[in-house]
């Protein structure tokens, strides 16, 4: 199954697309799109939407796999971030490629097995399933690897349950 997954954000938004199964899984591609502290909003989720766009369009993913919402202590910040959730999700939809949230405790879970894993923790786990180098690379683009590597895992478990009657 090939996946797109996203941490979303408009100065630096995560991306990833992984290609496997709940067993094993390999970065097509990721990265960091990395927009203007001094350009505007509305200039920076555009440049956002469009890359996730390109993104779709060139991987063709079957599933868009996105961070679900959190709460955070600066409400402009939280706010910002809800607007590009939304507009990505509205591209993966028109798309027409199936949605689906992954909230950051059960990546943790997922990924170390324990729910309040620290950021290094979780690049530690990316670094070692993926292979993906720590070097040169913002943590939001590790965050999107743990995404897909979760959403991945759900649905192989959740294969694995149909197979066998559950």
């Amino acid at each position: 199954m090939k996946v797109l997954a996203v941490d979303p954000g408009f100065g630096r938004c995560g991306v990833a697309v992984l290609d496997g199964d709940g067993r094993g899984a390999t970065i097509v591609f990721s990265s960091c799109i990395e927009t203007g502290a001094r350009s505007r909003f509305v200039d920076r989720l555009t440049t956002v939407v469009e890359t996730v766009q390109h993104l779709i369009d060139t991987h063709k993913p079957e599933l868009f796999v996105i961070e679900g919402l959190f709460f955070s202590n600066n409400t402009k910040t939280a706010l910002r971030v809800a607007e590009v959730r939304g507009a990505l999700l509205y591209v993966a939809t028109r798309s027409q490629v199936p949605t689906e949230e992954v909230h950051p405790g059960a990546a943790k879970i997922a990924l170390t097995g324990y729910g309040k894993a620290t950021k290094t923790q979780m690049m530690f786990m990316v670094e070692k399933l993926t292979g993906l180098s720590l070097e040169d690379r913002h943590d939001d683009e590790f965050d999107a690897v743990a995404l897909g590597l979760t959403a991945l895992a759900e649905h192989a478990h959740r294969a694995t349950l149909a197979r066998s009657g559950l």
